[in-house]
């Protein structure tokens, strides 16, 4: 647990005179200002706080940022970082409860997701470390990040204009995020940001996932996936279909539909880590286009806490 610094509203101070405090004196009681202070806590470990504190420790050196120069210690950003991602706290409050102008909050809350986003494992280094703890099989699935409203539109396969970013089938706007997922279902890898209304598919293929897939498959690791992923290739295994003619599956195709969907269903775990843990997710107030580098940021921070784990 992380022991926050006390807080409270500033109010106005007038210069320092003998005889005065160091506030203005308010003459009405009406106008006077009700202000109480409290301590708070925050529920991740110290070490979690700690290691993305020497991470934007680096990052000031390599940006050549000189001692005292900054606003905030780095332990302080690193706090500032993980209440945004914890807590979904207004930047306004970040800001005022560490002292700093909300532009400069802002900026301190980008370095800290890209110093994380880019601690993010790549795929083929997931799939390898996968084959060697000798696991059969890993889970792919695809998961919308929620963001507020976004006016850009583009046309839809009727051709007629849509909301790119917004998601029908969740009905949200948002971002489609494609991860993989251990087969008990803790994530190890997620993708960038595309459009809330990219099929699932468009989404692996744009990634590059299904080639990744397809080399761990021929060397023993197989990927589950839903019936979304429909002609993905060799190797990715999904659901069949009932036929569009309104005929029945046999017997042997059922019973292997409900096996797939018993292992793979684990998968959703992946995507309920992230957004339950981190309360950030549950709506992106940013840039949707910065989903993507909040997603992998989530991610590290979640294999930090399980690591040793998996």
């Amino acid at each position: 647990m992380i022991l926050l610094g006390r807080c409270q509203d500033r109010i106005a101070k007038r210069r320092r005179a003998p005889g005065r405090t160091g506030f203005a004196k308010i003459k009405s009681t009406n106008q006077r200002l009700h202000v109480i202070t409290y301590s708070a806590t925050l529920d991740v470990p110290r070490p979690l706080a700690q290691y993305l504190c020497r991470l934007l420790q680096a990052d000031r050196r390599a940006r050549g940022t000189r001692r005292g120069r900054r606003a905030l210690t780095a332990f302080a950003q690193a706090v500032l970082v993980l209440r945004w991602f914890r807590q979904d706290t207004a930047l306004t409050a970040l800001a005022r409860d560490a002292g700093i102008s909300i532009a400069t909050g802002y900026r301190y809350l980008h370095e800290g997701i890209d110093v994380l986003a880019a601690q993010a494992p790549d795929l083929p280094d997931v799939l390898r470390e996968r084959l060697a703890a000798g696991e059969t099989h890993v889970i792919l699935d695809g998961t919308l990040i929620p963001s507020d409203r976004v006016a850009e539109t583009t046309l839809g396969s009727r051709g007629t204009p849509i909301h790119l970013w917004y998601s029908g089938k969740h009905r949200r706007f948002g971002a489609n995020i494609q991860f993989v997922a251990t087969a008990d279902g803790f994530p190890l890898w997620v993708s960038d940001a595309l459009p809330g209304s990219t099929h699932d598919l468009t989404a692996a293929r744009t990634h590059r996932v299904t080639g990744a897939l397809y080399a761990a498959a021929a060397q023993g690791l197989l990927t589950l996936a839903d019936q979304g992923y429909q002609g993905t290739g060799i190797g990715i295994h999904m659901p069949t279909k009932a036929p569009a003619d309104g005929n029945t599956l046999d017997t042997d195709t059922v019973c292997r539909n409900m096996l797939l969907t018993s292992l793979r269903c684990l998968g959703e775990r992946a995507a309920a880590l992230l957004t339950t843990r981190w309360k950030a997710l549950d709506r992106i107030t940013l840039c949707p286009k910065r989903i993507g580098s909040i997603t992998k940021a989530a991610l590290v921070l979640t294999q930090f806490e399980h690591a040793g784990r998996y």
